[in-house]
């Protein structure tokens, strides 16, 4: 049996090295997933916005792969790819929660995702609430990292979020809540560059490394 761990990162930096150590832990590439914001633009500089979709393996780039330079050589990493997703706007992403949201094998081309982020979440497994919450951290610039982690690896693969600094649903919609949000909206307009880093500087930590 397993059971889908999913936290928030509010840097990038660090969503990206928990992929790394839950891949050194022995998390299949299959079993995991990472999903960015790119609203800043920060990733545009190290690969192409023409990607035509997501493969048959989950990755989101087919062709050049952006991964070695966006923060990874190989793995799970290996294949990010640019593109978006309703209510979302530009990501980097790869893994099956990417493919699930783009609806990977029903016609996603062009790097536009037709499927929703929230979808994809409920059926990993997320409640609604949950689902709702992390989706909106991404769309204010988050990154999620997601992975279906075999039972006696749950408490290690927890470790590992926790030590790199993930935030849980639970945490992080409390604090959207106090503002007023309610639900994550894929009609709503994507964050401007001037929001995402106002969202970011709210919570900022330094990186770890």
């Amino acid at each position: 049996m397993s059971q889908t761990i999913t936290r928030l990162f509010d840097n990038y930096t660090d969503a990206t090295a928990a992929v790394r150590d839950l891949e050194q832990l022995g998390i299949a590439h299959g079993d995991l997933s990472i999903v960015a914001s790119n609203a800043d633009g920060h990733h545009d500089d190290h690969g192409t916005r023409d990607h035509d979709g997501v493969n048959d393996d989950g990755d989101v780039s087919r062709g050049v792969s952006t991964g070695a330079m966006l923060g990874g050589a190989g793995g799970l990493l290996a294949g990010l790819g640019l593109l978006a997703i309703p209510g979302l706007g530009p990501i980097v992403a790869a893994g099956w929660l990417a493919a699930t949201a783009a609806g990977a094998g029903i016609g996603a081309a062009g790097g536009a995702a037709t499927g929703t982020i929230v979808g994809a979440l409920k059926d990993a497994g997320h409640d609604e609430n949950d689902a709702h919450v992390y989706a909106e951290g991404v769309r204010r610039g988050g990154s999620l990292v997601s992975a279906k982690v075999p039972d006696e690896l749950v408490g290690e693969a927890e470790a590992v979020l926790d030590r790199h600094g993930s935030v849980t649903a639970a945490t992080r919609g409390a604090s959207y809540r106090e503002s007023g949000w309610s639900s994550f909206d894929p009609d709503a307009p994507a964050y401007t560059t001037d929001q995402v880093h106002e969202e970011r500087s709210r919570y900022a930590q330094p990186a770890r490394f």
